[in-house]
Protein backbone atom coordinates (compact mmCIF):
# COMPACT_ATOMS: atom_id res chain seq x y z
CA UNK A 1 0.00 0.00 0.00
CA UNK A 2 2.85 2.39 0.86
CA UNK A 3 4.46 1.67 -2.50
CA UNK A 4 1.21 2.40 -4.32
CA UNK A 5 0.75 5.69 -2.44
CA UNK A 6 4.33 6.72 -3.26
CA UNK A 7 3.78 6.00 -6.95
CA UNK A 8 0.56 8.00 -6.91
CA UNK A 9 2.35 10.97 -5.33
CA UNK A 10 5.09 10.80 -7.96
CA UNK A 11 2.56 10.59 -10.75
CA UNK A 12 0.71 13.60 -9.31
CA UNK A 13 3.98 15.54 -9.06
CA UNK A 14 4.98 14.69 -12.65
CA UNK A 15 1.53 15.67 -13.91
CA UNK A 16 1.67 18.94 -12.00
CA UNK A 17 5.12 19.76 -13.41
CA UNK A 18 3.96 18.95 -16.93
CA UNK A 19 0.92 21.18 -16.45
CA UNK A 20 3.13 24.01 -15.20
CA UNK A 21 5.44 23.57 -18.17
CA UNK A 22 2.61 23.62 -20.70
CA UNK A 23 0.99 26.62 -19.01
CA UNK A 24 4.28 28.52 -19.01
CA UNK A 25 4.86 27.73 -22.67
CA UNK A 26 1.36 28.88 -23.58
CA UNK A 27 1.81 32.14 -21.65
CA UNK A 28 5.14 32.74 -23.33
CA UNK A 29 3.63 32.15 -26.76
CA UNK A 30 0.78 34.54 -25.98
CA UNK A 31 3.29 37.16 -24.82
CA UNK A 32 5.31 36.87 -28.04
CA UNK A 33 2.16 37.13 -30.16
CA UNK A 34 1.13 40.25 -28.25
CA UNK A 35 4.63 41.62 -28.77
CA UNK A 36 4.40 40.97 -32.49
CA UNK A 37 1.23 43.07 -32.71
CA UNK A 38 2.84 45.85 -30.66
CA UNK A 39 5.90 45.71 -32.91
CA UNK A 40 3.70 46.11 -35.98
CA UNK A 41 1.67 49.05 -34.72
CA UNK A 42 4.71 50.64 -33.10
CA UNK A 43 6.34 50.85 -36.53
CA UNK A 44 9.71 49.68 -35.22
CA UNK A 45 10.86 48.33 -38.58
CA UNK A 46 9.92 51.55 -40.38
CA UNK A 47 12.69 53.54 -38.69
CA UNK A 48 15.14 50.86 -37.63
CA UNK A 49 15.46 49.12 -41.00
CA UNK A 50 17.48 50.67 -43.82
CA UNK A 51 16.13 50.55 -47.37
CA UNK A 52 17.01 47.08 -48.63
CA UNK A 53 18.77 46.24 -45.37
CA UNK A 54 18.16 43.49 -42.79
CA UNK A 55 15.15 43.96 -40.56
CA UNK A 56 15.95 46.11 -37.52
CA UNK A 57 19.63 46.24 -38.49
CA UNK A 58 19.54 50.05 -38.27
CA UNK A 59 17.95 52.76 -40.39
CA UNK A 60 18.19 56.36 -41.53
CA UNK A 61 15.90 59.28 -40.70
CA UNK A 62 16.36 62.71 -42.30
CA UNK A 63 14.96 65.69 -40.38
CA UNK A 64 15.40 69.49 -40.29
CA UNK A 65 17.84 68.94 -37.42
CA UNK A 66 20.06 66.61 -39.43
CA UNK A 67 20.18 62.90 -40.13
CA UNK A 68 19.50 60.37 -37.41
CA UNK A 69 20.59 56.75 -37.70
CA UNK A 70 18.16 54.66 -35.62
CA UNK A 71 20.22 51.86 -34.10
CA UNK A 72 20.30 48.11 -34.50
CA UNK A 73 17.46 46.54 -32.47
CA UNK A 74 18.27 42.90 -33.17
CA UNK A 75 19.44 40.49 -30.43
CA UNK A 76 23.07 40.81 -31.55
CA UNK A 77 25.09 41.19 -28.30
CA UNK A 78 27.73 43.52 -29.74
CA UNK A 79 25.92 45.87 -32.12
CA UNK A 80 22.30 45.32 -31.08
CA UNK A 81 20.37 44.98 -27.83
CA UNK A 82 21.30 41.39 -27.04
CA UNK A 83 23.00 42.30 -23.75
CA UNK A 84 20.28 44.64 -22.53
CA UNK A 85 18.51 43.61 -19.35
CA UNK A 86 14.73 43.81 -19.08
CA UNK A 87 15.07 46.85 -16.81
CA UNK A 88 17.34 48.61 -19.33
CA UNK A 89 14.88 47.94 -22.14
CA UNK A 90 11.94 49.27 -20.12
CA UNK A 91 13.88 52.37 -19.13
CA UNK A 92 14.95 53.06 -22.71
CA UNK A 93 11.43 52.73 -24.08
CA UNK A 94 9.49 54.57 -21.40
CA UNK A 95 12.06 57.09 -20.15
CA UNK A 96 14.35 57.63 -23.14
CA UNK A 97 17.54 56.73 -21.26
CA UNK A 98 20.15 54.36 -22.69
CA UNK A 99 21.76 51.51 -20.70
CA UNK A 100 24.80 53.83 -20.37
CA UNK A 101 22.64 56.49 -18.73
CA UNK A 102 22.60 58.83 -21.72
CA UNK A 103 19.42 60.58 -22.97
CA UNK A 104 18.00 59.63 -26.34
CA UNK A 105 16.99 62.21 -28.92
CA UNK A 106 13.20 62.63 -29.18
CA UNK A 107 13.41 61.41 -32.77
CA UNK A 108 12.97 58.15 -30.88
CA UNK A 109 9.32 58.45 -29.74
CA UNK A 110 9.85 57.59 -26.09
CA UNK A 111 7.67 60.63 -25.40
CA UNK A 112 4.74 58.47 -26.56
CA UNK A 113 6.05 55.05 -25.52
CA UNK A 114 6.23 56.36 -21.96
CA UNK A 115 2.47 55.75 -21.84
CA UNK A 116 2.82 52.01 -22.53
CA UNK A 117 2.09 49.62 -19.68
CA UNK A 118 4.98 47.48 -18.48
CA UNK A 119 3.36 44.20 -19.58
CA UNK A 120 3.30 45.43 -23.17
CA UNK A 121 6.91 46.61 -22.99
CA UNK A 122 7.92 43.15 -21.80
CA UNK A 123 5.88 41.55 -24.58
CA UNK A 124 7.59 43.72 -27.19
CA UNK A 125 11.00 42.70 -25.82
CA UNK A 126 9.98 39.03 -25.89
CA UNK A 127 9.11 39.34 -29.58
CA UNK A 128 12.30 41.21 -30.47
CA UNK A 129 14.33 38.41 -28.90
CA UNK A 130 12.84 35.95 -31.41
CA UNK A 131 14.17 37.86 -34.44
CA UNK A 132 17.47 37.05 -36.19
CA UNK A 133 20.54 38.80 -34.81
CA UNK A 134 22.30 41.14 -37.23
CA UNK A 135 25.88 42.28 -36.66
CA UNK A 136 25.77 45.85 -37.96
CA UNK A 137 26.93 48.98 -36.17
CA UNK A 138 24.94 52.12 -36.90
CA UNK A 139 26.78 55.34 -37.87
CA UNK A 140 26.81 58.32 -35.54
CA UNK A 141 24.03 60.86 -36.03
CA UNK A 142 24.88 63.73 -38.38
CA UNK A 143 23.21 66.74 -36.76
CA UNK A 144 23.76 70.44 -37.15
CA UNK A 145 24.81 72.68 -34.28
CA UNK A 146 23.58 72.97 -31.54
CA UNK A 147 21.52 69.76 -31.87
CA UNK A 148 24.72 67.69 -32.07
CA UNK A 149 25.41 68.54 -28.41
CA UNK A 150 23.83 65.61 -26.60
CA UNK A 151 24.25 67.29 -23.20
CA UNK A 152 21.57 69.76 -24.27
CA UNK A 153 19.05 66.92 -24.17
CA UNK A 154 18.99 67.09 -20.39
CA UNK A 155 17.65 70.65 -20.69
CA UNK A 156 15.17 69.53 -23.37
CA UNK A 157 13.89 66.79 -21.08
CA UNK A 158 13.51 69.23 -18.19
CA UNK A 159 11.48 71.53 -20.41
CA UNK A 160 9.34 69.08 -22.33
CA UNK A 161 9.34 65.51 -21.02
CA UNK A 162 7.39 64.05 -18.13
CA UNK A 163 7.20 60.25 -17.82
CA UNK A 164 3.58 59.14 -17.63
CA UNK A 165 1.42 56.07 -18.07
CA UNK A 166 -1.80 55.76 -20.02
CA UNK A 167 -4.84 56.07 -17.78
CA UNK A 168 -8.22 54.97 -19.14
CA UNK A 169 -10.98 57.56 -19.09
CA UNK A 170 -13.74 56.09 -16.87
CA UNK A 171 -16.34 58.20 -18.69
CA UNK A 172 -15.50 56.67 -22.08
CA UNK A 173 -16.18 53.23 -23.54
CA UNK A 174 -13.72 50.34 -23.39
CA UNK A 175 -13.30 50.54 -27.15
CA UNK A 176 -12.57 54.28 -27.07
CA UNK A 177 -9.93 53.72 -24.39
CA UNK A 178 -8.34 50.93 -26.39
CA UNK A 179 -8.20 53.22 -29.40
CA UNK A 180 -6.69 56.00 -27.29
CA UNK A 181 -3.99 53.62 -26.04
CA UNK A 182 -3.12 52.50 -29.57
CA UNK A 183 -2.98 56.07 -30.90
CA UNK A 184 -1.38 57.91 -27.99
CA UNK A 185 1.05 55.27 -26.76
CA UNK A 186 1.92 52.36 -29.04
CA UNK A 187 1.12 53.88 -32.44
CA UNK A 188 2.55 57.31 -31.43
CA UNK A 189 0.52 58.92 -34.22
CA UNK A 190 1.02 62.39 -32.79
CA UNK A 191 4.79 62.19 -33.27
CA UNK A 192 4.30 62.74 -37.00
CA UNK A 193 0.87 64.39 -37.19
CA UNK A 194 1.48 67.10 -34.56
CA UNK A 195 3.60 70.19 -35.37
CA UNK A 196 6.80 70.83 -33.39
CA UNK A 197 8.48 73.95 -32.11
CA UNK A 198 12.00 75.04 -33.06
CA UNK A 199 13.48 72.68 -30.46
CA UNK A 200 11.57 69.67 -31.76
CA UNK A 201 8.98 69.46 -28.98
CA UNK A 202 5.38 68.67 -29.90
CA UNK A 203 2.95 71.60 -29.94
CA UNK A 204 0.15 69.80 -28.12
CA UNK A 205 -2.18 72.79 -28.51
CA UNK A 206 -2.38 71.75 -32.17
CA UNK A 207 -2.37 67.99 -31.61
CA UNK A 208 -2.94 66.00 -34.82
CA UNK A 209 -3.36 69.15 -36.93
CA UNK A 210 -0.66 67.99 -39.34
CA UNK A 211 3.06 68.68 -39.58
CA UNK A 212 6.04 68.82 -41.89
CA UNK A 213 9.23 67.22 -40.65
CA UNK A 214 11.97 67.14 -43.22
CA UNK A 215 10.81 64.98 -46.11
CA UNK A 216 7.74 63.81 -44.19
CA UNK A 217 4.45 65.69 -44.65
CA UNK A 218 1.82 64.34 -42.28
CA UNK A 219 -1.75 65.60 -42.85
CA UNK A 220 -4.30 66.91 -40.41
CA UNK A 221 -6.13 63.92 -38.90
CA UNK A 222 -8.53 65.80 -36.63
CA UNK A 223 -12.27 65.65 -37.44
CA UNK A 224 -12.20 69.08 -39.11
CA UNK A 225 -14.40 68.70 -42.23
CA UNK A 226 -12.32 70.97 -44.47
CA UNK A 227 -8.73 70.29 -43.46
CA UNK A 228 -8.92 66.96 -41.65
CA UNK A 229 -10.88 63.72 -41.75
CA UNK A 230 -14.23 65.10 -40.65
CA UNK A 231 -15.97 63.76 -43.76
CA UNK A 232 -14.52 60.26 -43.28
CA UNK A 233 -16.80 57.66 -41.71
CA UNK A 234 -15.57 55.04 -39.27
CA UNK A 235 -15.84 52.48 -42.09
CA UNK A 236 -13.70 54.76 -44.31
CA UNK A 237 -11.00 54.88 -41.67
CA UNK A 238 -11.02 51.12 -41.09
CA UNK A 239 -10.75 50.45 -44.83
CA UNK A 240 -7.95 53.00 -45.11
CA UNK A 241 -6.00 51.36 -42.27
CA UNK A 242 -6.39 48.01 -44.02
CA UNK A 243 -5.62 49.00 -47.60
CA UNK A 244 -4.17 52.52 -47.72
CA UNK A 245 -7.02 53.62 -50.01
CA UNK A 246 -8.73 56.91 -49.17
CA UNK A 247 -12.48 57.57 -49.55
CA UNK A 248 -11.81 59.41 -52.85
CA UNK A 249 -10.02 56.35 -54.26
CA UNK A 250 -6.52 57.83 -53.98
CA UNK A 251 -3.80 55.62 -52.49
CA UNK A 252 -1.52 56.75 -49.71
CA UNK A 253 2.24 56.76 -50.32
CA UNK A 254 5.48 57.50 -48.48
CA UNK A 255 5.88 56.85 -44.78
CA UNK A 256 2.16 56.30 -44.17
CA UNK A 257 2.20 53.49 -46.71
CA UNK A 258 4.81 51.78 -44.52
CA UNK A 259 2.72 52.41 -41.41
CA UNK A 260 -0.22 50.66 -43.03
CA UNK A 261 1.70 47.86 -44.72
CA UNK A 262 3.82 47.00 -41.68
CA UNK A 263 1.37 47.99 -38.98
CA UNK A 264 -2.32 48.77 -39.14
CA UNK A 265 -3.07 46.26 -41.90
CA UNK A 266 -2.05 43.52 -39.46
CA UNK A 267 -4.39 44.58 -36.66
CA UNK A 268 -7.76 42.94 -35.94
CA UNK A 269 -10.69 44.93 -37.29
CA UNK A 270 -12.03 45.59 -33.80
CA UNK A 271 -8.79 47.39 -32.93
CA UNK A 272 -9.00 49.43 -36.12
CA UNK A 273 -12.53 50.44 -35.19
CA UNK A 274 -11.26 51.47 -31.76
CA UNK A 275 -8.60 53.67 -33.38
CA UNK A 276 -11.19 55.19 -35.70
CA UNK A 277 -13.56 55.93 -32.81
CA UNK A 278 -10.80 57.70 -30.91
CA UNK A 279 -9.65 59.79 -33.88
CA UNK A 280 -13.21 60.84 -34.64
CA UNK A 281 -13.54 62.08 -31.04
CA UNK A 282 -10.56 64.48 -31.21
CA UNK A 283 -11.18 68.24 -31.19
CA UNK A 284 -11.35 69.48 -34.81
CA UNK A 285 -8.62 71.94 -35.80
CA UNK A 286 -8.93 74.02 -38.97
CA UNK A 287 -5.30 73.99 -40.09
CA UNK A 288 -3.04 72.58 -42.76
CA UNK A 289 0.56 71.46 -42.26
Amino acid sequence: MKSTARIERWLWLVGWLLWLSSTGAAEKEAQVLRGEMLFALGGCSNCHTAEGGPILGGGELKTPFGTFYPPNLTPDPETGIGKWSEEEFIRALREGISPQGQPYYPAFPFTSYTRMNVQDVRALRAYLKTLPAVKRKSPNHELRFPFNLRAGLWVWRWLYFRPERFKPDPFRSERWNRGAYWVEAVGHCGECHTPRNFLGALDRSRAYAGAVLGEIRAPNITPDPDHGIGEWSEADLVYFFKTGIKPDGDTVSGEMAKVIRNGTAKLPEEDLRAIAEYLKSLPPIAAEP
